[in-house]
C-alpha cells in the first residue's frame, strides 16, 4: 500500500463516467470523477496498466506538488523548491506543457516558461549543470495545471496523447480521434454480442476500436513508447508482466465488422489502417455508397458512425440526414443505429425520432450522439410481440 500514489485520468468531456468505470474494472482505487478527468490511487504497475489498457483517457498524470500560488514569482519560487533532481538528470531533457484557467494567469505559454526557468534554475543551483529542453522525445514531461489560484505540477506519465494508438499510418479529411470513437462505441453500449457496422468508416477507426473492444485487446499495445519508459524509475520487467497479464483477458469474437465507404481511396487507406491493427481476420471493408445498401440477414445489426459535419466538405446536408433516416427506415430493420454530428441543423432532417442524445465534443465542436431503433416490422407490432 505505501507505493501507491495518486493519479489524475483525462478525458473528453461526457466520457468521466465511462473512464471512472473502466478504472474500477482495472482494479483502481479510490477513482473520483471530474471534468474531462477522473482521479484515482494505484502503484507503478497500475499507471503502466492505465496507460496500455484505458480506452478513453487521453493522459495519465502523477501529481507531484498542489499549492496556491498568487503571482508569477510566487510560480516561480514554488516550482524551483520541488527536488527536480530525483526525477531528471541534469544531463536530461525536458518538456514542459501549462493549462491555465486564471484571471490572474492567462497566457499558458508564459506560465510553461516560467516554470522551466524554475526547474532550469534549481539544476544549475543544485548540481552545476542545466538539462536541455526537447519538445519532441524529453526524458521528462512536466504538466503544470493552474484552476483559478489552485496550481499542480504533475508528471506526464503518457507523452503523446493516448489517442495515438500507433495503427493509424493513413487518414482522410476529419479523422475521428481514435478516444472518441471507443468512448461512442462504449456510450452505445455495444458487447461484441452481434455484427457491428459502419457504413461512412473513412480510415476505419471505429471499427478498429469496435474490434478491440470486441475481443478485449488493450488499446495502447501498439504504442512505440510511453513517458515513463524514460523515468529514472522504469521497470521494464513489471511493465513486460502488466502487459502480458492484460494479453491473457483477450477473448474470441464470433461476429462480422462490416464498414463501407464510398471513396475508394478511404476504403485503400481503412484496410491498411486494419492491416497495421493485425484486425483483417475480424474486419471486411468495402467500397460502397451507404445509401444504395441494405441489410443483409435478418441478425440484430449494432451501427456506429461519423457522418459529415459539413465543416470541411461541401455538400448539401439537409439532403445528405434525409437521406440516412430514409436509408436506416428502409434498408436496415433490426438495426440500433448511433451517430455523432455537430451539425444540430441537418439533424432535424433525419426524419426519424431518437431514442437516445448524449451531448459530446468532438474536438471543440459541440455535437450529439444520437441512437435510432429500427424494428423489423413496425414499432406498434414489435411493442404487441414484446407484450404477449
Amino acid at each position: 500500500m505505501d507505493n501507491n500514489f495518486k493519479m489524475v485520468a483525462k478525458t473528453l468531456f461526457g466520457f468521466e463516467e465511462l473512464l471512472a468505470k473502466e478504472l474500477r474494472n482495472l482494479g483502481a482505487q479510490e477513482v473520483k470523477v471530474g471534468v474531462r478527468n477522473v482521479s484515482f490511487v494505484g502503484d507503478k504497475g497500475f499507471m503502466y496498466k492505465a496507460n496500455l489498457g484505458l480506452r478513453t483517457a487521453i493522459k495519465i498524470l502523477k501529481p507531484l506538488k498542489t499549492f496556491r500560488v498568487v503571482s508569477e514569482q510566487d510560480l516561480y519560487d514554488k516550482v524551483k523548491r520541488i527536488a527536480w533532481e530525483k526525477y531528471l538528470s541534469e544531463s536530461g531533457s525536458l518538456a514542459i506543457d501549462a493549462t491555465v484557467h486564471s484571471h490572474i494567469f492567462t497566457h499558458s505559454k508564459y506560465i510553461a516558461l516560467k516554470s522551466k526557468d524554475a526547474i532550469v534554475d534549481r539544476f544549475r543551483e543544485v548540481k552545476g549543470e542545466r538539462p536541455n529542453i526537447d519538445l519532441r522525445f524529453p526524458d521528462l514531461k512536466v504538466n503544470i495545471h493552474i484552476d483559478r489560484q489552485l496550481c499542480t505540477v504533475s508528471l506526464d506519465s503518457s507523452g503523446e496523447s493516448l489517442h495515438r494508438r500507433g495503427y493509424k499510418t493513413a487518414t482522410n479529411i476529419a479523422p475521428i480521434n481514435e478516444v472518441l470513437a471507443a468512448g461512442l462505441i462504449m456510450l452505445s453500449g455495444w458487447d461484441g454480442q452481434s455484427d457491428f457496422m459502419d457504413p461512412m468508416c473513412g480510415s476505419g477507426t471505429v471499427m478498429i476500436e469496435a474490434a478491440m473492444i470486441a475481443c478485449n485487446i488493450p488499446p495502447n499495445l501498439m504504442r512505440k513508447e510511453f513517458a515513463f519508459e524514460r523515468w529514472q524509475d522504469w521497470d521494464v520487467d513489471l511493465f513486460e508482466k502488466i502487459e502480458e497479464s492484460l494479453l491473457k483477458k483477450t477473448r474470441d469474437f464470433h461476429h462480422k465488422i462490416i464498414g463501407y465507404d464510398k471513396s475508394p481511396s478511404a476504403v485503400r487507406k481503412a484496410q491498411d489502417n486494419v492491416k497495421n491493427a493485425h484486425l483483417d481476420e475480424f474486419i471486411k471493408i468495402k467500397h460502397e455508397d451507404f445509401f444504395k445498401t441494405q441489410k443483409g440477414g435478418d441478425k440484430h445489426l449494432h451501427m456506429v458512425f461519423n457522418p459529415p459535419y459539413g465543416e470541411r466538405l461541401d455538400i448539401d446536408m439537409e439532403k445528405f440526414y434525409a437521406d440516412i433516416g430514409t436509408t436506416l427506415k428502409h434498408g436496415y430493420p433490426g438495426t440500433h443505429a448511433w451517430f455523432i454530428t455537430s451539425n444540430l441543423e441537418a439533424l432535424k432532417h433525419v426524419g426519424l425520432r431518437p431514442s437516445r442524445k448524449i451531448k459530446l465534443f468532438n474536438a471543440k465542436l459541440e455535437s450529439r450522439l444520437v441512437k435510432y431503433e429500427m424494428y423489423a416490422g413496425s414499432k406498434k407490432a414489435k411493442k404487441q410481440q414484446l407484450d404477449s
